[in-house]
């Protein structure tokens, strides 16, 4: 067990199209967002496990011997899981003193970590010791995956300790070489991780997080588009509060008061989605020009529907607005009513034109960050592979 020196990442999520629409029965396309998190993992002898995640200033230790009694002895196969298991939830939920409803964001990653790493080790006569640190580009609680990205991470990482998915590097580069069997189990076991987090997720952003690409979720069934462009963007937090429960609830209240208004407004949404779709895979093979007219033109008529939905704000108006006067295209992404929004960059996009309109969103008062689209799912880096920025972060800890 010494020495062992992992380095794991996992992509944000964005949704293209198909937000709200999807509650209501209808296609969403989920895509992976190259805004990152990192995991670092070093293998230890002092009997102690230490998690540090500086970017929300949270830094714990344990001794091993202080978890072991914690454990439940049920290593369940995780697709096999319809719930968590609730004795090792409780448990977790007395030793660390955190109450059972809505603890913070701290509180949060380091159950998750506790459940994952005690029910994957749920059958070993012994604790691996070791320390994690994670370092993430994502804003949290911005709507775009970060909860899920760390815990695909973390997942392969326990998963890799244990020698239940291979950890072989191909060379120096990063590798995607796990097999679907390997992916499967990251994916189950992450969706646990989620599940500790966020009550009933959907499984919708541990399934981008773990796949990359893009993802179209229809009914509950998640199915990976088999080929799929990288498309560079621009992401704009606009930094406006929302509550995606109340904005659901709105959304549902206005079909229910307007029928015959808003159903047509959903079918279309729903053409948009099927639309993207199938440009998308024809872009795959051979992009061109005319593509990204489609894509922009649909990303314009999704815009206006979320606003008829009732899901616009001021903040996106603004948005749009300044990038339409740079001819780029935008329109909001999850739960609308401020929160993040995406344009789309074409692949000749003038540099200075990018960088105009990120000082102008930046004056308003926006993060604003140049990314792409459509990336790898969770990766195993070499050391050699990460940024300087990147290393520095997990370096540091």
């Amino acid at each position: 067990m010494d020495n062992l020196d992992f380095t794991f990442s996992a992509p944000g999520k964005a949704i293209l199209h198909g937000e709200h629409a999807v509650v209501h029965g209808k296609v969403a396309l989920a895509v992976s967002l190259n805004l990152r998190t990192y995991l670092r993992l070093q293998s230890s002898s002092t009997g102690k496990v230490s998690l540090c995640l500086p970017n929300i200033h949270t830094f714990m230790s344990w001794d091993v011997s202080s978890l072991l009694p914690l454990r439940t002895n049920t290593a369940a196969d995780p697709k096999d899981m319809c719930e968590l298991d609730a004795v090792l939830v409780q448990r977790l939920h007395h030793f660390t003193g955190f109450p059972s409803e809505t603890p913070d964001t701290s509180a949060m990653a380091i159950m998750a970590f506790l459940y994952i790493y005690l029910s994957v080790f749920a059958e070993s006569r012994l604790l691996p010791s070791f320390s994690i640190s994670v370092w993430s580009e994502l804003p949290p609680g911005a709507g775009l995956g970060s909860s899920a990205a760390y815990s695909v991470c973390l997942s392969a990482a326990m998963l890799s300790l244990r020698g239940s998915v291979s950890s072989t590097l191909v060379g120096t580069e990063l590798t995607t070489g796990w097999s679907k069997e390997e992916l499967e189990l990251i994916n189950s076991w992450a969706f646990q991780g989620e599940r500790v987090i966020h009550g009933t997720p959907s499984g919708v952003d541990n399934a981008v997080g773990t796949w990359g690409g893009i993802l179209r979720y229809h009914a509950g069934t998640i199915t990976p588009l088999s080929r799929v462009p990288v498309l560079r963007i621009l992401l704009t937090n606009t930094k406006v509060p929302r509550s995606t429960k109340s904005l659901v609830a709105g959304v549902r209240d206005k079909i229910k008061k307007f029928p015959s208004v808003m159903h047509p407004v959903l079918e279309s949404i729903d053409a948009v989605s099927a639309t993207c779709e199938r440009t998308l895979e024809e872009m795959a093979s051979d992009p061109m020009p005319e593509h990204y007219a489609v894509l922009e033109e649909l990303i314009d008529i999704n815009q206006h529907h979320l606003a008829v939905l009732g899901v616009g704000h001021a903040s996106l108006d603004t948005l749009c607005r300044i990038t339409l006067a740079h001819g780029l295209h935008s329109k909001l992404t999850g739960a609308g009513g401020g929160g993040c929004g995406i344009t789309l960059l074409r692949p000749d996009a003038d540099w200075s034109v990018v960088q105009n309109v990120i000082q102008e969103l930046k004056d308003c008062g926006y993060d604003c960050w140049e990314t792409s689209i459509g990336v790898p799912g969770v990766c195993l880096h070499s050391a050699s592979s990460l940024t300087e920025e990147v290393a520095q972060a997990l370096n540091s800890n």
